[in-house]
């Protein structure tokens, strides 16, 4: 799978999804220490040992490059960024019976959003597989010749992600 590119200065600097979300219950956030063990291993549960790492390297950035998205205490969604590399958007997911509700569009903003503040002009959105989901909330354009990209050669992953 390929990458993509996203031009941040492109993007409005609108978080109104963050009260979109919360009209439907539904906090956006950066999660705090406490609850690290917790968001780790319902990555891990939902998705992979892989992407499970890689929200935990997030989890030790400072500040933290980690969004979740929580309803009536319950883990929703996460999205991470200066995870696997600097620049780089992922992992990010939404549990499944949770997906159409706009979860995965705003833990994607928050991030890229967040990126634009820490002073980055670009992310990098890393081995995509839902591209027309990135071009449209995001802009993004695949970047040529960039599979596999950074994880080429990566322990313990599959071909694909």
């Amino acid at each position: 799978m390929s990458d993509m590119l996203v031009k941040l200065y492109d993007l409005e600097m609108d978080w109104s999804f963050i009260q979109e979300m919360e009209a439907k219950g539904i906090t956006i956030r950066k999660p705090i220490a406490p609850e690290t063990h917790l968001v780790v291993e319902w990555v891990r549960e939902h998705f992979s040992d892989a992407w499970a790492s890689e929200t935990a390297h997030a989890f030790n950035n400072q500040p933290v490059s980690c969004f979740i998205a929580v309803r009536d205490g319950e883990l929703l969604g996460f999205g991470c960024y200066d995870a696997a590399k600097l620049g780089i958007f992922g992992p990010t997911g939404v549990a499944e019976p949770e997906r159409g509700q706009g979860i995965g569009s705003a833990l994607l903003l928050a991030c890229l959003l967040d990126m634009w503040l820490k002073g980055y002009a670009y992310a990098v959105i890393g081995w995509v597989g839902p591209a027309r989901f990135y071009e449209k909330v995001a802009g993004a354009v695949m970047i040529p010749d960039s599979e596999p990209g950074l994880y080429r050669g990566a322990l313990g992953l599959p071909s694909e992600p």
